[in-house]
């Protein structure tokens, strides 16, 4: 068995096969275990050294409130010279990496309709259950998530397809979406049309002929907005693929670009490593209430907070929750917070922003792309085929599960087990995808999206 050591303070180590962990000494019971160079939770009982660690000597040692003092951390970025892709630069200034037509649905009655609509045009429908029967934040929310996306600068036409009688319904949602170019973006109420059908095939060829006017030229990548996410996680995804796409993060910042982290109860245990993080005192007080009302959120509905590793995790080698976070954190790599977004806000500053939202995966995939992100990394230790509206660029912690499922992963981290530098060949990578070679996702054509739901449904 070889054994992989992550942090010279750490009392386990990684099987550098099964990606378990194995106590490096023996550790006595209630006794902190540490990996990355941090708690990860309390030994359950005598651990002998060379034994397992996991659901049955380990628990979290997680409070429902921690105290948090504000501590900044040096952790400046040497600016580098920016690459460059091929991208669109739309009539606002914004940069998009696809030329896509999407069909947005105000309400979930059409999604059949735009189904139909996407069978006969190529256009991309992007459905949904929501948008009637919804009362006040939670009306707003489905407002805000699909107003983002008509925004999103990776499509080059929409057409927003409406029913007629919902809550939602056009004229309502035109309030909250504000002015657009209406040469980008059409409208179709269906219960207005004597045939929806046609006439919707006809607007989605309007907004081809509109998009079509757009083309690939050189763009600086510190246009581009970098969606940071994992699901399915494992023991090595906190040692390969997570890292991995942290350094990619901190290039692409150093370059002048954006990277979102959202997924906030995959913070908890891991949160003052963010917080030490944050560019100002303002930012600090923001991401400690983001974790704070999140904890709420769940206290409020009678939730155990820290119900999480997920089963898939646990088979991984996850144990605890803090285990899980200082994981999933690195994806964040080492650039200060610049911004805290709230669920549907747009991003607006470069660096690193931390995003308000659930750890659920078509959720969180949506709130990137809802909130300006061209592409997404997504780390994954068991596989998953999901696609979001936007690239999404799958990234596998083992090669076992890169050979397995290569109709699903896009590139393999697994290497870094055996000491290889995978940085470059991965940055390069990614400005191909940023560019239009398109992901696996894409060729599977696979793009779903969630609307996070948090009220009273009439």
């Amino acid at each position: 068995m070889s054994l992989i050591k992550i942090h010279p303070a750490d009392s386990v180590s990684v099987d550098s096969e099964t990606g378990h962990k194995v106590a490096l000494k023996d550790i006595p019971a209630g006794e902190i275990v540490i990996k990355y160079g941090f708690s990860i939770g309390k030994a359950t009982r005598d651990i002998k050294k060379g034994e397992r660690v996991h659901t049955d000597s380990l628990k979290t040692a997680l409070n429902l409130r921690e105290e948090y003092k504000y501590t900044p951390s040096d952790c400046k970025l040497v600016p580098e010279t920016p690459a460059t892709v091929n991208a669109y630069i739309r009539e606002n200034g914004e940069v998009g990496i696809r030329n896509d037509i999407w069909i947005i649905p105000t309400v979930g009655c059409v999604n059949g309709i735009a189904k139909r609509l996407s069978e006969l045009t190529g256009a991309i429908a992007l459905t949904h259950p929501y948008g009637c029967s919804q009362l006040g934040e939670d009306h707003l929310t489905t407002q805000k998530i699909l107003s983002g996306l008509v925004k999103h600068p990776n499509a080059g036409g929409i057409l927003v397809l409406g029913l007629g009688c919902e809550n939602n319904n056009i004229a309502e949602f035109k309030k909250v979406l504000g002015d657009v170019n209406p040469d980008r973006v059409k409208f179709l109420n269906a219960q207005d049309s004597e045939d929806e059908i046609s006439e919707g095939v006809k607007l989605i060829k309007s907004l081809e002929e509109y998009a079509a006017g757009f083309k690939r030229e050189p763009v600086s990548v510190s246009k581009l907005k970098i969606g940071l996410k994992c699901g399915g996680s494992d023991g090595f995804s906190g040692i390969t693929a997570n890292p991995l796409i942290g350094r990619f993060s901190d290039k692409i910042i150093s370059m002048g670009g954006s990277a979102v982290l959202t997924e906030v109860p995959e913070m908890f245990g891991a949160e003052t490593v963010l917080m030490d993080r944050c560019e100002t005192e303002k930012e600090f007080e923001r991401t400690v209430s983001l974790i704070n009302n999140f904890k709420d959120y769940f206290t409020s509905h009678g939730q155990e907070i820290y119900e999480n590793p997920s089963p898939g995790n646990r088979a991984g080698g996850i144990t605890t929750l803090e285990e899980k976070s200082l994981g999933c954190v690195q994806k964040g790599g080492t650039s200060k917070v610049t911004d805290v977004l709230d669920y549907g806000d747009r991003i607006k500053k470069p660096g690193l922003n931390l995003l308000n939202g659930p750890g659920n995966d078509i959720v969180a995939i949506t709130n990137l792309s809802a909130c300006g992100c061209n592409l997404i990394l997504f780390s994954t230790g068991r596989g998953t085929p999901l696609g979001s509206p936007v690239p999404t660029v799958k990234v596998s912690s083992n090669t076992p599960l890169y050979l397995k499922k290569r109709g699903w992963i896009d590139f393999d981290a697994g290497g870094i087990i055996d000491g290889k530098d995978l940085d470059r060949e991965f940055f390069d990578y990614v400005l191909s995808v940023a560019s239009g070679e398109p992901t696996a996702s894409e060729r599977n054509k696979n793009a779903e999206i969630a609307i996070f739901k948090d009220g009273v449904t009439l």
